[in-house]
């Protein structure tokens, strides 16, 4: 199955370090029967777009929660997001982080979203938690990832505002939502899995 995973720069760091890497709360975004019901005239084309929009909320979310945590040049250290929904379960392995800087600074690729779709065998949909949200148990081997989706450097700035909101519009503040929009309206780029080290490199 296809699925979405929320990721971070130091997310893909990770990735490729490791060949692998373990989300947090096994939390991914994906085409289930529920998100079918509720988009009833949607193709799988479009509902695939709108669980990878759900992925790169989440990825919003997981940046608040860099932001909050330890400096980058002190990582190795766990990436929690307290209290952010649909992305981190209190009974999930942690995502460590990169002892390396250059892509958690404004200029490199802090405030970037990221996507991973991957092909999973194993996955279990979590309707309880929103109509897109599946479970999935243990690490994600680099080759399962079909492609990665990257904020451009010109999305910076809003993906930044939009993290020091998130929590605000997760409790319906109108203009919180607003700033998530102007995130939002930034398209993520697209790059076959053997390009992210190059991707990575020149941040």
């Amino acid at each position: 199955m296809r699925v979405y995973l929320p990721a971070t720069v130091r997310i893909l760091r990770d990735l490729v370090d490791r060949s692998e890497f373990r989300p947090l709360g096994g939390t991914a975004f994906a085409v289930t029967p529920a998100l079918r019901e509720a988009y009833v005239s949607g193709d799988d084309e479009e509902l695939a777009e709108v669980a990878m929009a759900e992925a790169a909320r989440a990825a919003i979310r997981l940046l608040a929660a860099e932001a909050d945590g330890p400096e980058p040049a002190a990582a190795d250290t766990a990436a929690e997001a307290d209290g952010a929904p649909l992305v981190v379960d209190p009974d999930g392995a942690p995502v460590t982080g990169d002892t390396r800087t250059s892509g958690d600074t404004p200029e490199g690729g802090r405030w970037r979203r990221a996507v991973i779709a991957a092909d999973i065998d194993e996955v279990t949909a979590r309707p309880d938690l929103d109509d897109a949200v599946v479970r999935i148990a243990g690490v994600v081997p680099f080759s399962a990832v079909a492609s990665v989706h990257l904020d451009l450097a010109d999305a910076r700035d809003a993906v930044r505002r939009a993290a020091e909101v998130i929590d605000a519009a997760d409790l319906g503040d109108v203009d919180a939502e607003f700033v998530l929009g102007d995130a939002e309206d930034h398209q993520l780029a697209w790059y076959a899995p053997q390009e992210l080290q190059f991707v990575l490199d020149l941040m």
